[in-house]
């Protein structure tokens, strides 16, 4: 009898941390790899933020806390989600996890029974499905293709929900495609899910602060004030404020949910990282200047690589509205052979020829849900972006 759990078999592992690993032992062996998989700024921490843990540090603040956050971070996470949407909530409404991962996880745990579903719109965060099936629900995925600029549409939203439907999971700016739903877009599916009362409404909004072209960032509760109720507003610090490695999440929501997220992480990693939560109370309520000059140079980065990839034959690379990846299709590359003789058939077998061939990571569509594609996190130099780039344009031309 096998010591594993059979709830294991469900699951995969992330393949979006497959491919930095990949990456990180090929750099290692000597090989030149240029990794564009990981999800994460290259940018450092802003020093008044990594200031305020030292100062955490120094003051002795290295104790337990609150399970779910100290009282100083909850009222700065109150204070932003006024701020910046106009959401009112108090500190009992608010839960703070180790990463926006555990927020969601906890909630998914704290809620799924099995035959549950859960809408998951396609091109998705790869853990979606995968936290669905570790709590005991049953992903349903709801395709929204290049055609509708990877944004769902209402009537495909419409045709997901079933009675059995507990969680519509929403992310805007998007990962992987960075697409960002306008306010008119989002209350065309807000109007959906008033129409379904049993329907709870979990956003993941950790790329609100990076968006482009005068791109306005929105969420659900505060387009239809009527869904306040019955959803879960989620958030973090890492990708704004360059904090990956801080592992800072948290949401608002009504309170019964909070308590029993509460409980869940009172069993399974208690309170999160004190040194980190004191930083995170900086982030919020400290200078955002930063922000900008961040966001001006992924904009540049986008560009470079939007235009780039779209001068390839048989590759169609939409332009993004926020976050910091590129979505590209394959579809006109399907068929060919690579110059080692690698038959592309999928997508999954180009970014394994890329690597292969060229050195460069990226992470293949299949794995969030939506192929022929893959994403690029141009979350790096311009210098290695020329490069990736120039390297799957000479890929892509010795196709045949």
């Amino acid at each position: 009898m096998s010591i594993l759990s059979a709830t294991l078999s469900r699951v995969k592992p992330s393949p979006t941390i497959a491919v930095t690993t990949k990456a990180q032992e090929l750099k290692a062996a000597g090989r030149d790899v240029i990794g564009l998989g990981a999800g994460e700024p290259d940018f450092d921490t802003p020093d008044h933020i990594k200031a305020a843990g030292i100062r955490a540090i120094e003051a002795g603040k290295t104790k337990y806390t609150a399970v779910d956050g100290i009282p100083e971070l909850k009222a700065a996470i109150c204070a932003k989600f006024k701020r910046d949407n106009g959401l009112d909530y108090v500190p009992a409404q608010v839960s703070v996890g180790t990463g926006g991962k555990q927020i969601l996880y906890n909630a998914l745990m704290a809620t799924l029974n099995p035959g549950d579903e859960v809408v998951i719109p396609a091109p998705y965060w790869v853990s979606y499905p995968d936290m669905v099936l570790l709590a005991g629900g049953t992903p349903v995925i709801a395709p929204a293709g290049i055609e509708t600029g990877f944004k769902l549409s209402p009537a495909a939203l419409e045709a997901a929900i079933t009675p059995k439907t507990k969680w519509f999971i929403f992310n805007s700016p998007s990962n992987p495609t960075g697409a960002g739903y306008t306010w008119d877009e989002l209350k065309g599916l807000t109007d959906v899910l008033m129409r379904h009362p049993h329907v709870w409404v979990m956003t993941d909004d950790m790329y609100e602060h990076l968006s482009y072209d005068g791109f306005e960032f929105c969420t659900p509760a505060q387009v239809e004030p009527a869904l306040y109720q019955r959803t879960l507003t989620c958030n973090g610090v890492s990708k704004a404020y360059a904090m990956t490695g801080w592992r800072i999440g948290y949401a608002g929501g009504p309170q019964d949910l909070i308590t029993a997220m509460r409980k869940i992480q009172s069993q399974s990693t208690s309170n999160p990282c004190t040194i980190s939560q004191w930083a995170a109370v900086e982030a919020l309520n400290g200078s955002h200047d930063f922000i900008a000059a961040n966001n001006a140079m992924f904009k540049r980065r986008r560009d470079l690589v939007v235009s780039m990839l779209n001068e390839i034959e048989g590759l169609e690379c939409p332009t993004p509205n926020g976050a910091f990846y590129v979505y590209p299709s394959i579809a006109g590359l399907i068929g060919k052979t690579s110059k080692a003789g690698t038959v592309i058939n999928n997508d999954e077998a180009f970014a394994t020829a890329l690597l292969e061939e060229t050195g460069v990571a990226v992470v293949f569509g299949a794995a969030f849900g939506l192929s022929p594609n893959f994403r690029v996190s141009y979350a790096t130099s311009d210098e290695a972006l020329k490069e990736a780039c120039t390297r799957i344009q000479s890929f892509c031309a010795e196709l045949r």
